[in-house]
């Protein structure tokens, strides 16, 4: 395995010791593989946000280009949005 040589601000180099000292991890390595693995999960997860972001836009758009939408006036588009959350008419979803 390739060593890397990182240069932590002194505040990340605490909490990676504490971490490791409170038995979270065996050793200041194993904590930074930990964050490590956090970060690409949680870049995993912003790329499976953002595709289905555009998802939804891409269906709103084609709704738009087909007709299938409805026309709100501005003033009434609060009334409309809150009747959004509502089934059965009772304010309950």
């Amino acid at each position: 395995m390739k060593q890397q040589n990182t240069s932590p601000t002194h505040k990340q180099d605490e909490f990676t010791e504490s971490a490791a000292h409170a038995g979270e991890h065996p050793d200041a390595s194993e904590a930074i593989r930990d964050a490590q693995r956090a970060l690409q999960q949680r870049r995993q997860e912003n790329a499976i946000k953002l595709e289905r972001l555009r998802s939804h836009i891409q269906a709103g758009i084609d709704d738009l280009e087909s007709g299938d939408f409805v026309e709100i006036a501005e003033r009434d588009l609060d009334s409309y949005i809150e009747g959004l959350g509502e089934v059965d008419g009772s304010g309950s979803s």
